[in-house]
């Protein structure tokens, strides 16, 4: 009868253990289910968010190209350009790479947003990770070139405005001392490839000690100084990379006062400009850099600045391959 009751006892030990491993099991099961649900809604918060990302980009995008049709308008109205046709030309070709960047990175993120759906729904953890992977990829393509477009919005915006800044008497000894020191510890933080320059940069200047004060916009002028400086440089940097035997790249500046006209020069010996495009180089959106790397307005803007703003004047003497020499005379 007591080996009957404890052979009894033993199943149902046997059976409550089993029980237990069981409902164990169950558990265990239900967390995991929990946790990959979690993680889940997780990545499909994620891929929301990037999709309202990618849509406030395109907003942004379409608000710039509503700022560019207004200053658009603006330069009509206020007759900054010589021609209308030309204008539209730039306007179009520069804002339309940056455009069909966004669009087309937009266009893929939404395929890949469904794809990671559909990932979602079968578990596939890896393949969401790789697909949300791509997505910030894209998106950073997305806000570099909604960025590119800002940058041309602004500059025409610059390019167009009435007022050509407060004037008060100016030093340009000081001036140009002073943005030129800009302009080339500006490039070389900015732009790797100049810090790689075989040969230091010499850069020389020969100011006039008795040079009078004149009566400019010390910002406007000295947005044009950056900007002569800017392109000196980048014309010695590019002829660096050539590997001319014996080359030593220069950049000058000089002031001087001449028949009641106050004469700066800046001057470089670096790539030079062709005779079939000298004559364009002050055309709004006109540049000879890769795409990205200027806009066309630098020597637009610093011609209206120089000649509409201060009644003044900017030549160019230039010999390509040799170097280039721009001259602002300013009324003294």
């Amino acid at each position: 009868m007591t080996d009957h009751f404890l052979l009894i006892s033993g199943d149902v030990a046997v059976s409550l253990f089993a029980g237990i491993i069981v409902i164990a099991l169950l558990f265990g099961f239900i967390i995991y289910f929990l946790l990959s649900y979690r993680n889940k809604q997780k990545d499909y918060n994620l891929s929301q968010l990037q999709k309202e990302e990618i849509n406030d980009q395109k907003i942004i995008l379409e608000k710039t190209l509503m700022e560019l049709k207004a200053t658009q308008t603006q330069l009509i109205h206020h007759e900054r350009m010589a021609s209308l046709g030309e204008l539209t030309a730039g306007i179009a070709h520069e804002i339309q790479n940056p455009l069909n960047f966004v669009n087309n990175f937009s266009e893929i993120n939404q395929e890949m947003i469904e794809e990671l759906k559909v990932e979602l729904r079968g578990g596939n953890l890896d393949e969401v990770i790789a697909i949300a992977n791509d997505l910030q990829q894209n998106e950073e393509k997305i806000n570099h070139h909604g960025k590119r477009a800002d940058a041309i919005v602004k500059s025409m915006l610059q390019h167009s405005r009435t007022n050509t800044g407060e004037r008060q008497l100016t030093d340009i000894n000081v001036l140009c001392d002073e943005f030129l020191k800009l302009s080339y510890q500006g490039l070389r933080a900015k732009d790797k490839t100049f810090n790689a320059v075989p040969t230091s940069i010499v850069l020389t200047t020969h100011f006039d000690p008795d040079l009078p004060k004149i009566n400019v916009s010390q910002q406007d002028i000295g947005r044009v100084m950056l900007n002569l400086f800017n392109n000196a440089f980048y014309a010695v940097n590019q002829k660096s990379k050539t590997g001319a035997t014996n080359y030593k790249p220069e950049v000058s500046v000089s002031t001087s006062a001449e028949n009641g006209q106050l004469v700066i020069k800046v001057k470089d010996n670096g790539i030079g400009i062709s005779d079939a495009i000298r004559d364009k180089i002050m055309q709004p959106f006109f540049t000879t850099k890769p795409t990205g790397e200027g806009t066309g307005l630098g020597l637009s803007l610093s011609y209206d600045i120089v000649v509409k703003g201060h009644g003044g004047s900017i030549q160019v003497n230039s010999v390509d391959g040799k170097g280039t020499e721009f001259i602002v005379i300013l009324p003294a």
